[in-house]
């Protein structure tokens, strides 16, 4: 077990598109399971390797630690290129590669953090539903504007699937959950269908997104 990486993740949580990734890479790795946006319990399991307690952490054999699951995906990926998970520096499509993947992490994906707990932006618990609206709503904008840039063939960036093509997967299934995505998106989401069913990942979906 000391030369296998360690996830800390839960069913439902991004840490499912990194799942995903070493699926594809072949990888083991040990799954310390834990909502942490529910459950206390799971905050103090992953708080001895970070300290922000999120999903997902990454734990190398060497103990070095990687967060932000953008980064770890893009790290995954360069460091296997034989996978052709990522464009290579020289590919023509790298810079929209990074483009996006820096897109959904920071314009879509981050906004999920306020809604466990709006008193985190200043707002009075009273007011859940509305910013939770509000944060759904801005999803959906920002979805609809990827879409409008892209210009997909078998997967987003072409004809190769690529990490960014996992990220978008797990990120369209939370909030305000895939039908909007289908509306807002439809390019995308045709992508989707066909990574939805990747006979090498529909077992993965089917386990983490079980709800």
């Amino acid at each position: 077990m000391t030369d296998m990486l360690t996830l800390y993740g839960a069913p439902g949580s991004g840490a499912v598109a990194v799942e995903a990734a070493l699926t594809l890479l072949g990888l083991p790795y040990r799954l310390v399971e834990g909502a942490t946006w529910v459950e206390p319990q799971a905050r103090e399991r992953v708080a001895p390797v970070n300290a922000m307690r999120q999903l997902p952490t990454l734990v190398f054999p060497n103990g070095e630690v990687m967060t932000e699951s953008a980064a770890i995906l893009i790290d995954l990926a360069d460091r296997h290129p034989g996978w052709r998970l990522a464009p290579t520096i020289d590919d023509p499509s790298r810079r929209q590669f990074l483009r996006w993947m820096v897109f959904v992490s920071s314009a879509i994906y981050s906004l999920h953090w306020i809604k466990p707990d709006v008193t985190r932006i200043g707002a009075e618990p009273t007011q859940r539903d509305a910013v939770v609206h509000a944060v759904h709503e801005r999803i959906a904008f920002c979805w609809q504007h990827m879409d409008s840039q892209l210009t997909p063939g078998r997967y987003l960036l072409g004809d190769t699937l690529t990490v960014l093509d996992l990220y978008v997967n797990v990120v369209s299934r939370f909030g305000p959950w895939r039908p909007r995505f289908e509306q807002e998106a439809p390019k995308m989401a045709h992508v989707m269908a066909q990574v939805d069913s990747d006979p090498r990942l529909q077992p993965l979906w089917e386990r983490r997104f079980a709800e």
